[in-house]
């Protein structure tokens, strides 16, 4: 079974069935497909509090500047990673620290 710590920004490094599969067991998906900045990270931080801690968020984007702003704007409340196939999707996975 994938974990977090198989995500990596090099898309060949993790094959997009153990992608598919993290994202499958995420115990939060938000999909933020066609939204900017800023709503993805208030998003993102309001999807954490309602986690517990080692629970994962994803969130599924096609903006690329989330890639960073997200998991700046998180800090230290969750590892933060992120993936992006071949087709310009991003994933990025937050485990609440």
């Amino acid at each position: 079974m994938p974990s977090i710590d198989d995500v990596t920004n090099t898309p060949d490094e993790l094959s997009d069935d153990d992608a598919a599969e993290l994202f499958e067991e995420a115990d939060l998906v938000q999909d933020m497909m066609g939204e900017v900045c800023p709503y993805p990270q208030v998003e993102a931080k309001k999807g954490l509090q309602r986690l517990e801690p080692g629970d994962l968020l994803v969130q599924e984007t096609d903006h690329v500047p989330c890639t960073e702003n997200v998991p700046r704007a998180v800090g230290d409340d969750a590892e933060a990673k992120v993936w992006r196939s071949g087709d310009a999707t991003y994933r990025i996975y937050l485990q609440k620290q």
